[in-house]
């Protein structure tokens, strides 16, 4: 394994924490944002509905975000783009979320973002990766099967051919 692999799987553990952890910390802040309205800033106006709807939003972020951390973390590759998925929506609900805690909100896009680098520029890499190690371990290489398939058929055209 080269050292641009092993660059890419702490990219891939990053996201993967960070979604897990996250979405964690999202269905918190959106269950807060429901129950208890009064913990973030009252004077917030927001670009559609109220403080209530947004934190059912968060809350339903948070939840996909888990679901995607945990999907990337077994490797396969639409689990990957779900990731990327839920982490830009999570940064554009963050955006619009921005109002009631801006810090929090703020930071949250900010790790977003690197969650969505992470695992545009590396996730490709380490699925060939592990696609490769994986013919490596059970000693299967794509072309050896035609190749056999192939030389059984021209001694089958041979003996007929006798």
């Amino acid at each position: 394994m080269d050292s641009s692999t092993r660059r890419g799987e702490g990219w891939i553990a990053f996201s993967v924490i960070v979604l897990v952890v996250g979405g964690a910390f999202a269905i918190i802040d959106g269950l807060v944002a429901v129950y208890r309205s009064r913990f973030f800033s009252s004077s917030a106006v927001y670009v559609f509905s109220d403080l209530r709807t947004w934190g059912w939003i968060v809350f339903g972020l948070g939840a996909a975000a888990v679901v995607a951390g945990f999907a990337v973390a077994s490797g396969r590759e639409w689990a990957r783009w779900l990731g990327i998925i839920v982490a830009g929506v999570n940064a554009v609900a963050q955006l619009m979320f921005v109002q009631a805690y801006p810090l929090w909100s703020l930071m949250i896009m900010a790790i977003d973002i690197l969650v969505i680098y992470g695992l545009t520029a590396y996730g490709s890499r380490i699925s060939e990766a592990r696609a490769v190690a994986y013919n490596e371990t059970t000693n299967v290489v794509p072309d050896a099967v035609s190749r056999t398939e192939t030389a059984t058929e021209t001694r089958d055209e041979e003996s007929r051919a006798a």
